[in-house]
Order: C-alpha cells, then structure tokens, then sequence
C-alpha cells in the first residue's frame, strides 16, 4: 500500500506553467518532478518508470490532404492549328470512321433477321469506309490521336463483333450451334488482342504482325457473300484459324507492297477468278495465310 500510494504521488505531482522561464510548450503540459523519481530511487533501489509527456491528441483531426484546386485542362481533339476549314476535313475524316461503326451495326440487325449475304455487303463496305478514313487523315493533315482511337474502337464493332456475327448466322443449321459459337467468340477475343496490341506496338512500315483485323473481316465477308462452298465443319475450323492467325507473331505483308509485285503475278487470280472465283478466292486466301509462317521461318534462316 505504502508504495501504491508512493507512486500515485509521484504521478499526480506535475508541474503545470512555466519552467526555468520559458513559455508553457506542449511537452510541458504534464511533467512528474524528478526529485520524486530520484526519492523512489534511493527508497527502493529501484528505477520506476517515469511519464515524459502527455501530448493532446484530437481523435477528430485527420492528416490534412492538399485539395487540388487548379482548373482542369482540356486536350483539343485536333492538334494544330484549328481554323474552320481543318475543322471540316477532321470532321470528314470521322464522318467515315462513324459510317464504317453504323455499318458494322447494320450487319448485325441484318443478320439477326437472317440476311446473311446482304450483311456481308455491308461488312464489306466497312472495310471500304475503314481504308478510307485513314488514307483521308494523311492527306488532309488532320491525323491525330483521337482518330486513331476512334477508329480502333470502330474497328473492334464492326470487325470483331459483327463479322462473327454475320458468321455465326451464316452457319446456323449446317454446324452444331455449341461450335459455330466457339470459333466466332475466337474471332471476337483475337480481335481485340490484335487491336490493343495493334495500338502499343511499335509501327513496321513493311509488315504486319499477324493478319489484321480488316483483312480477316473481309476474308470473312467475302467468304459469306460468295458462298464458298465448304463444309460447315471446314468453315469453322477455318474461322477458328483465321482468328489464331490475326495475334500471332508471323510477318503478313501489307496491301501497299503487295500491290507492287511484278504484274504477271496478278494475272492468275485475275484469270482464275474469271473461270472459278470461289476457288480463286479460297487459294488466294491459303496462299496468304501461309506466307506469314513462310516469311517467318525465312528470316530466321537469314538471321
């Protein structure tokens, strides 16, 4: 009891105000007085714990957080000078981006009514409206960020959700519905890999990496608007390769260098079309399919 009491002292002893002369501080507020403490020292020959300082603290005031009060910038859509004429042409250039996007969407309608061929009509000029927003962006001057990603959201529409769809409603009868959903939900994914790595990869003047996403379309399309007659079973293992094909890593040229092959080259599509054109669009297909693991295997032989 004698030392219960002892130290209830020496804890409700403190020295309240100024110390030595100086001003009362917040380390100040509660302080035992150490004469006590070295009392109980010697007393006992022990050292008790002493209490330095009792701080305020206000269980209300969270850590002040600096509050951004700059005014928010806006990014103009189109960079450069924004006189009214750049203004028409940027808009041109969308107009197209957005035709191809409102195609994309009348080909699913179509196809959900059962018009398959017509949807393939209408996929095919979404890959007309696509080349043609782009071409007009370079020579108008009025490319810019905006459009580039428009234009890849236009693209994932009409290009990796309407062309299977249009697929999907031209096989409905001739495949189990369990497969035909499969190979065109591949189609779907592969796009939008192709796309996003399409966006963050650096740009090869000369080759693609894997089939782009508007050629498959059109190959596709193309295949559905003719009505290249195979089987229902090789026309989904054939969508499902297609889409495999669009994320690979194997290099397809593009139209601009294939378009300067030497003429005599052109003339067997041109002359098999006009005897067979189902069968000249499939070897034409098979043939560009295979060249990306051609090319592929010859480069590391060079390398």
């Amino acid at each position: 009891m004698r030392r219960s009491s002892t130290f209830a002292r020496q804890v409700l002893l403190v020295r309240v105000g100024r110390r030595d002369g100086d001003a009362v501080t917040g380390t100040d507020l509660v302080t035992p007085d150490r004469r006590w403490s070295d009392r109980q020292r010697r007393r006992y020959g022990r050292y008790e714990a002493e209490v330095e300082a009792v701080m305020p603290v206000s269980p209300a005031l969270g850590p002040a957080t600096p509050v951004d009060e700059s005014p928010a910038m806006s990014i103009p859509l189109l960079p450069g000078e924004r006189t009214a004429a750049r203004r028409a042409k940027f808009a041109l250039v969308n107009a197209c981006t957005l035709s191809s996007l409102m195609l994309g969407m009348l080909a699913i309608f179509l196809a959900m009514q059962s018009e398959v061929r017509i949807a393939a009509l209408c996929l095919i000029a979404c890959v007309a409206f696509d080349g043609l927003d782009g071409a007009l962006a370079r020579k108008l001057n009025v490319a810019s960020p905006f459009g580039a990603q428009m234009d890849s959201l236009a693209d994932m529409c009409s290009f990796g959700l309407a062309a299977p769809v249009v697929v999907y409603a031209s096989l409905a009868g001739s495949v189990p519905p369990a497969a035909a959903a499969v190979a065109c939900a591949l189609v779907a994914a592969c796009a939008a890999i192709r796309l996003a790595r399409f966006n963050v990869s650096p740009k090869d003047g000369r080759f693609f990496c894997g089939v782009p996403t508007t050629m498959a379309a059109a190959v596709l399309a193309l295949t559905v608007a003719i009505g290249v007659p195979v089987s229902g079973l090789v026309m989904v293992a054939g969508v499902a390769l297609l889409a495999f094909a669009m994320v690979s890593s194997f290099p397809y040229a593009k139209l601009a260098r294939l378009v300067k092959l030497p003429p005599w080259l052109w003339l067997a599509p041109v002359v098999g079309a006009l005897v067979d054109i189902r069968l000249t669009f499939a070897l034409v297909v098979v043939g560009y399919l295979v060249s990306g693991p051609v090319l592929w295997l010859r480069q590391r032989h060079t390398a």
